[in-house]
């Protein structure tokens, strides 16, 4: 599919972005072992989302979609051991944090299954939920480190394990095996990363547990390999600094998860998109309510906000133990940063437009310790160089992150989207504030986790230069 965008006289309008992916993902996973109908209003309806209704019905749980009066999914939970085994393997289209979440639920089941997905999603590495989850005992197996995944009925035993990389995903896999664990696990980051997963197995009745704790000195460090060491980021030789512990405690018992009955917060990822639009646009009066604003998402506010932008919060409070409020940005001038370390893993899926935003910053903005984007639906450092270059962008790729130097003037072109749902996103931002037209191609894959973002652009656009 090809979009054509041409720069707005104004962006203007109040816009609820669709709900959130990562807690509507996990609400389907978590509620199809509850003891009980869990009702989820709001979800997200898009092909992640979707890939994880299927593949709960295919194994056998009843879920019935609603869309009369909003969206709403009834999600008839089996309880921790309903579970059947599916006739099929069970298919996650392109959707990573299916794939890795499911794994981990997967390997506390008493039958076999096997986990595929797309090309795109065979592409992505799956090495970092293998190992710790083999670790726990589980019998699962890749394909050279990539799906599909092979995973046999074993006896799930307790862990303490140190995060080889800040990933949500990596850690949800290892809580939802936790579940169906002889033994207490214990999880530690050295980097927070977004913890939808700990908020609802709490809110479920399971006594998730936090602490703060050095890795020097502590007995976890004798317990990992000096393969784990060489992966964990090394800054003098010592023993990385924990920045947080979960532990989840010995083996739940049958019927532990209670149903839930929520509503999911507008999707803060998607928010971004406008959320950047209405800062660099020069004429913009947007709101954007009910925007999650789990402070392991908000890292790009952060940026953003450090760079200069006025964002105000209005209305906050909790929406199922999730922070929500709304967000009123306004036109802002934006000075360079530099982003590295924790507020890197805070912002990790929203650096395609925080690049955009770059590009109108004054100064020089540096990204450090990204690596996680090569890996990501496309090359985001490589690809989003490349087609940034051909709108004026004065950005260069590093091997961690990228540089752009601005403020530069941004021209309309013929870029693609790499099969990448936030790199159109973004690049259609990008247009606009660019001069003249923007062809964007392979815009069809914002269906990913947005079906709806080009009929939301065009409603808050006012009569555009075409």
């Amino acid at each position: 599919m090809i979009k054509e965008i041409y720069p707005p006289r104004q962006l203007n309008g109040v816009l609820r972005v669709p709900g959130d992916r990562s807690i509507t993902v996990r609400a389907i996973l978590l509620g199809s072992i509850a003891d009980g109908t869990s009702v989820v209003r709001e979800y997200l309806d898009c092909d992640d989302t979707g890939a994880s209704v299927n593949i709960m019905r295919e194994l056998g749980i009843d879920i019935h979609e609603e869309r009369d009066n909003g969206s709403m999914l009834r999600i008839h939970g089996a309880s921790m051991h309903g579970l059947h085994a599916a006739r099929q393997e069970l298919f996650c289209n392109s959707s990573g944090t299916t794939m890795r979440l499911l794994a981990g639920l997967m390997a506390g089941q008493t039958f076999a299954s096997t986990i595929d997905g797309s090309e795109q999603l065979r592409n992505r590495p799956m090495r970092r939920i293998v190992e710790p989850l083999t670790r726990m005992g589980a019998l699962i197996s890749s394909t050279s480190d990539h799906a599909p995944l092979y995973i046999k009925p074993a006896n799930l035993h307790g862990i303490d394990y140190l995060m080889q990389v800040a990933s949500a995903q990596v850690k949800s896999a290892l809580l939802l095996a936790a579940l169906y664990a002889d033994g207490d696990v214990i999880i530690r980051e050295t980097a927070t990363t977004r913890d939808h997963t700990e908020r609802m197995l709490s809110a479920m009745g399971v006594a998730v547990r936090y602490g703060h704790q050095n890795g020097d000195g502590s007995s976890h460090a004798a317990l990992q390999a000096s393969e784990e060491s060489r992966l964990l980021p090394q800054s003098s030789g010592q023993t990385p600094v924990v920045d947080r512990q979960i532990s989840i405690p010995s083996r739940q018992l049958p019927g532990a998860l209670h149903p839930l009955d929520m509503t999911v917060p507008a999707d803060f990822s998607s928010a971004a998109f406008f959320l950047v639009a209405a800062i660099l646009h020069p004429h913009s009066r947007l709101e954007l309510p009910g925007t999650g604003l789990n402070p392991t998402r908000t890292g790009l506010l952060e940026a953003l906000r450090a760079m200069g932008a006025v964002v105000t919060v209005q209305n906050s409070g909790l929406q199922g133990g999730e922070p929500v409020g709304d967000l009123v940005p306004v036109t802002s001038r934006l000075r360079a940063m530099e982003v590295s370390g924790a507020l890197t893993s805070l912002m990790i899926d929203e650096f395609p437009i925080f690049a955009v935003a770059a590009t109108q910053a004054v100064g020089t903005t540096v990204v450090r310790n990204a690596e996680e984007l090569r890996v990501k639906e496309s090359n985001r450092i490589d690809d989003l160089v490349v087609e940034l270059r051909k709108m004026g962008a004065h950005i260069e790729a590093t091997s961690d992150g990228f540089i752009v130097a601005g403020p530069a003037t941004l021209r309309g072109a013929v870029v693609d989207a790499h099969g990448d749902h936030r790199m159109a996103m973004s690049l259609a931002v990008a247009g606009l504030i660019a001069e003249g037209k923007t062809t964007l191609t392979g815009a069809e894959c914002v269906s990913k986790t947005y079906p709806g973002f080009f009929d939301d652009l065009a409603a808050i656009s006012a009569s555009s230069d075409k």
